[in-house]
């Protein structure tokens, strides 16, 4: 029986999620590229493996956001957001820790929150995960631009139908129409053409290499050697990496872990969760600093020393804190902080360097990811990361924002551009490091006046979720639109257009009526108002328009929904 479908809230981004099983193990399972959790009950061979998944502990599924049955508002995430997913509904169903599975795509996603949140995790288990999707040099293994390109093709052309050559995915059942139908009508019901087309390209630019050594938990990594898709030696590479991980390579060739000899698979997979069932508490994380290094702009009025030190350590300290950083350092010229991912830390970064750089100091910021240790709840931190923005910062001084490599693979779908600097390594103690400068594409120039803006006014964590509350604040006022939208947000229609394009894969018109239609959605579900009430609450005054505009969002009239 399929288990009940909920939502949690990750930010404003409805999550949809079941859990099912009452073994004293929580394991959360992070499918692949596209996924819904309801079409999952419709194939017998995975509702099998996963009925023997609740046999040992309770299951706890979801849909990423933009996919599935969870919000389509965007349609494309950093991997931070989507570690947000996973810890919204771990919370949501009250898991303090859990063995997370990853499968392909689900599985870099995965490694880095073991690595970020390693106290949340029990064990890692992976299936056909890969590091990198783009070919290089260290990395053969990936697919080349050209190979990528012709899948963005296939799915630009053929989402969902014959010639996608699912089959490669599950060779073992390429002769299985039922099993194809059902793979095919999966991933539709997963995606919309062009989602599933952005996804693919931001996993192009994933790059979780640099990460993995920072992975503590036990790893089980689990692999078929003629995987098309995913090679056999990007396993190895990936175990090779992974402090004590241990790589289990079975006969065949699919890529889904519920084809095939899944029995096998999933002997493993309760061996491995029977014998690391002890819970671990590690005081080495992942996480991101960030060093605000500031200095007087001797052009400005000169101002006290005093006054300025205090200001401006008010300032970033208000900033950071509204991207869920902390400072762990504050002195008169620098501010040290420590973010949960790099997304966060960069955003947070310009948030500053267009506040301070309007007043009487310049800022400059430096920006790495590495292992911590993390001693006294959180109070005291140390480690080479921290030792290695500082050299960073002494030595290449002048540069408003600079970031590590290891920070710029991992801010995929962050809508930012990173150049790489001329001269663009830097000797530190440990090594030779590749560095990058950022820009955001909405910061075309300083935004006046914002020394003078109460700092302390809440702020969201990205310009997405202020873009979100912007329109939700405004849900019911069927006048709201673009020019309303720009105004609140302090930017232009254009720089607006250009932005939302590249982190949502929307104009502004669409993001306003797709904001308007999943909130109606959620008004006739969940509040069992009826179709005129939903439409009116969210800025609807034309039923004919409301229901066709529905149809066109969710691929059904709002009357099939509610009858």
């Amino acid at each position: 029986m399929k288990p009940e479908t909920r939502y949690t809230k990750s930010g404003r981004i409805n999550i949809a999620f079941q859990s099912f099983g009452n073994g004293p193990v929580d394991i959360v399972y992070i499918p692949g590229w596209v996924s819904n959790i309801d079409w999952m009950w419709s194939c017998p061979e995975l509702v099998a493996f996963l009925k023997e998944l609740g046999q040992i502990g309770r299951v706890i599924l979801f849909d990423k956001r933009g996919t599935g049955l969870s919000d389509r508002v965007v349609e494309l995430s950093t991997l931070e957001e989507r570690m947000d997913d996973i810890r919204a509904v771990m919370d949501a169903v009250n898991s303090e820790k859990a063995v997370l599975f990853g499968h392909s795509e689900g599985g870099s996603v995965s490694a880095l929150f073991a690595a970020t949140y390693p106290n949340r995790v029990i064990s890692l288990i992976t299936f056909g995960a890969f590091a990198k999707r783009r070919y290089s040099e260290d990395y053969p293994w990936a697919p080349t631009n050209e190979e990528r390109s012709k899948v963005y093709d296939l799915i630009e052309n053929n989402w969902g139908g014959g010639n996608m050559n699912l089959s490669t995915l599950a060779p073992s059942k390429a002769n299985d129409k039922t099993f194809m139908d059902w793979l095919a009508n999966y991933f539709r019901s997963g995606a919309s053409p062009s989602a599933a087309l952005v996804l693919t390209k931001m996993n192009t630019e994933v790059d979780i290499i640099g990460i993995l050594h920072s992975i503590k938990v036990p790893t089980l990594l689990l692999q078929r050697v003629n995987d098309i898709d995913v090679k056999i030696e990007e396993g190895r590479f990936i175990a090779s990496r992974i402090p004590g991980a241990k790589l289990i390579e079975f006969d065949g060739d699919d890529h889904l872990f519920w084809a095939g000899n899944m029995e096998e698979v999933l002997l493993e997979i309760k061996s491995f969760i029977a014998q690391n069932e002890r819970k671990h508490n590690y005081d080495r994380q992942l996480l991101t600093i960030a060093l605000f290094s500031i200095s007087k702009n001797e052009n400005k009025i000169p101002v006290k020393s005093d006054e300025f030190s205090t200001h401006n350590n008010r300032l970033i300290m208000s900033i950071v804190g509204q991207y869920r950083g902390k400072i762990i350092s504050n002195t008169a010229d620098h501010c040290l902080a420590i973010f949960e991912g790099p997304s966060k830390a960069a955003h947070c970064a310009i948030d500053v360097l267009s506040s301070l750089t309007t007043g009487a100091a310049h800022v400059s910021t430096c920006i790495h990811i590495g292992e911590c240790m993390v001693a006294d709840k959180g109070e005291n931190i140390s480690g080479e990361a921290i030792d290695i923005v500082f050299q960073i910062a002494k030595a290449l001084q002048g540069y408003p924002i600079l970031i590590t490599e290891t920070v710029k693979n991992l801010l995929s779908g962050a809508g930012l551009i990173c150049t790489p600097l001329q001269n663009p390594k830097s000797k530190t103690n440990a090594s030779v490091i590749s560095l990058y400068t950022i820009q955001d594409h909405i910061v075309d120039k300083i935004i006046p006046n914002r020394l003078e803006q109460d700092i302390t006014s809440p702020k969201n964590d990205s310009f997405l979720e202020n873009i979100l509350q912007s329109i939700e604040n405004n849900i019911d006022n069927e006048f709201y639109g673009v020019d309303n939208l720009c105004r609140e947000v302090g930017i232009s229609e254009r720089q607006l257009q250009r932005k939302l394009k590249l982190i949502a894969n929307k104009t502004p018109n669409q993001m306003i009526r797709s904001v308007r239609l999943h909130r109606a959605k959620e008004l006739l579900l969940q509040d069992r108002k009826n179709i005129s009430e939903a439409a009116f609450q969210t800025g609807f005054s034309n039923l004919s328009y409301f229901s066709k505009c529905f149809k066109e969002e969710f691929g059904k009239l709002p009357s099939t929904i509610t009858s």
